[in-house]
């Protein structure tokens, strides 16, 4: 049995400041980062080298955009947002940042989900909150009209992380609770056009490769978890986003290959391996063909 993708190569708060930033700027953080963080985009933005390659980290994250836009990507979405914008990012789901704006503003914030721990003794925090589910669309907007209690949440989160002198996780867990459940009704209150079955199929099929690329790379199989043919997976994949279902589960296939080629130490022979049994020069011929860069060359130019 292969490995669950769930414990290969997530990124620590600690190593996300240098893959934000780089070596040249470190941001001014507390000694509870690896728990909790909370800052204003507008105050770090121009440090950021966009966009960010793919990668998974050990934490839950999101960001309020008040202002300007961005584009970010979870699993095989992709999404563009702006202003009044939320976007939610589970533990362990590989995404890449592409994009935000120069005028971007708002709040940027990640925690660990052993701050809800005292609060949430028996079941995970985000059971509730359908946000925060891999399977799950990360957006949410706000109406103007109901920013500002959602805004004076953020702002008490930051004061409290800012004070450094007596932060108090159970205070940090109920603040964000509260946020959590504003949003929760905002959500459930909005309406959203109803998908057609071509695009479901497309969204699952997306979430499928997600969980279990490192299990099998068989298309077949993956619409057998759908319970429909092969072909109507083609032809609902195709009719959606111009693609076949190969060609899509080839690209979940270079972008799990991108991070382990940043995240990990592994050869490239033992990259090759945990998608297929083929010979690694098989797998390199394929990576450059999707990317023009062979996986060393890739992994050269990241350094």
């Amino acid at each position: 049995m292969q490995e669950n993708k769930q414990k290969l190569a997530p990124m620590s708060p600690r190593e996300l400041n240098l893959h934000h930033f780089g070596t040249e700027w470190k941001m001014n953080v507390t000694e509870f980062h690896h728990l909790f963080h909370i800052n204003k985009i507008e105050e770090v933005r121009a440090k950021i080298k966009f966009p960010l390659q793919p990668h998974r980290k050990t934490v839950f994250d999101f960001i309020l955009l008040t202002q300007g836009h961005s584009v970010r990507s979870k699993g095989l979405h992709k999404y563009e947002f702006s202003k009044n914008t939320f976007f939610f990012l589970p533990a362990y789901q590989i995404s890449t940042h592409e994009f935000m704006s120069e005028d971007a503003q708002g709040y940027f914030c990640h925690f660990d989900s052993e701050i809800f721990n005292k609060l949430f003794p028996h079941s995970p925090f985000d059971d509730d909150f359908s946000f925060w589910h891999f399977a799950e669309d990360p957006i949410i907007e706000v109406a103007e009209e109901m920013l500002p209690p959602i805004i004076n949440i953020l702002e008490r989160l930051q004061v409290e992380y800012l004070s450094n002198k007596s932060f108090h996780t159970q205070l940090i867990a109920a603040y964000l609770l509260a946020l959590f459940n504003e949003l929760s009704v905002i959500k459930k209150s909005t309406k959203v056009a109803s998908k057609n079955a071509a695009l479901r199929v497309t969204e699952r099929y997306k979430d499928l490769l997600s969980q279990y690329i490192y299990q099998t790379n068989k298309v077949s199989e993956y619409a057998s978890m759908l319970a429909i043919t092969p072909d109507h997976l083609n032809k609902c994949v195709k009719a959606t986003i111009g693609k076949t279902s190969q060609e899509l589960l080839a690209d979940m296939i270079i972008l799990e290959a991108k991070v382990l080629l940043k995240q990990t130490s592994l050869s490239i022979s033992e990259i090759a391996f945990k998608f297929s049994e083929t010979n690694p020069s098989d797998f390199s011929r394929f990576f450059k063909n999707k990317i023009g860069l062979s996986p060393k060359e890739f992994r050269q130019s990241l350094l």
